[in-house]
């Protein structure tokens, strides 16, 4: 199995579009997606439609895509992430609603001994940012590998032994290889808002024979979603944001 492994979308459907023209060179019989397809960009529906017909999808919801569709509301959201969810929720289809809302909550087994969630395996609203967080995730569940997103910076808490550290992921392309007797926490990085000042779309390619996660990087046509975004009416610094990767 090769599995493109998405998160984080956020309703831009150009960095979507070159992700998945990256992702098809490098090829992939599956798709993984982490949650958060919609929030803060200007195309929900675009992007919904463009994940739906990926091959072999299985996903997991995200925050905003629980408030998007309506199963809950916008109360712990900061006053940019407020205003996009509400809109996005006005803006989305009877059909791109009705799939958010079906997404299941995380975590969820995708292959044995592997799980994929939104923040974390123990709470899909958690930023999964420090190794006690890690360490926790991995002394409650077995899991031997986890996919995880929301905090959009790419990168693995490896456990080998009693010792967990993290190792980010740089680069326009960075090979994580598993290794027999450690666990391993991965976040593809964001396909559309990433936060680690690098403004390249993010995704990763799971390679389950050969037990390696390769992490991309490819820069897209940000300047155009964020023409969107101000034409849109959403909050400009949603659009300034995606520019620098921040």
């Amino acid at each position: 199995m090769r599995a493109l492994v998405l998160s984080d979308v956020h309703s831009n459907i150009e960095a979507l579009a070159t992700a998945l023209e990256s992702a098809a060179a490098a090829g992939y019989d599956r798709t993984l997606a982490l949650g958060d397809l919609v929030g803060y960009g200007p195309d929900p529906n675009e992007t919904v439609d463009a994940v739906r017909a990926l091959p072999g999808l299985m996903g997991v919801r995200g925050n905003h895509d629980r408030v998007a569709s309506g199963l809950g509301d916008a109360g712990e959201f900061n006053h940019a992430a407020r205003a996009a969810a509400l809109w996005t929720r006005a803006s989305l289809s009877p059909g791109g609603r009705e799939f958010l809302a079906g997404l299941p909550q995380g975590p969820r087994h995708f292959t044995d001994g592997a799980l994929l969630c939104h923040g974390s395996p123990l709470d899909e609203d958690q930023y999964l940012l420090d190794a006690g967080q890690a360490r926790r995730c991995f002394a409650a569940l077995p899991f031997a590998l986890c996919f995880y997103g929301h905090t959009h910076l790419p990168g693995a808490f490896v456990l080998e032994g009693e010792h967990v550290h993290f190792e980010p992921a740089a680069g326009e392309r960075t090979v994580l290889a598993l290794q027999p007797g450690r666990r391993y926490l991965v976040n593809p990085g964001s396909v559309g808002q990433p936060r680690d000042r690098d403004p390249r779309c993010g995704f990763a390619i799971y390679d389950e024979a050969a037990r390696t996660v390769t992490f991309h990087r490819v820069a897209y046509a940000a300047e155009e979603t964020r023409r969107k975004i101000l034409a849109a009416g959403l909050p400009s610094w949603l659009g300034d944001r995606l520019l620098l990767g921040a």
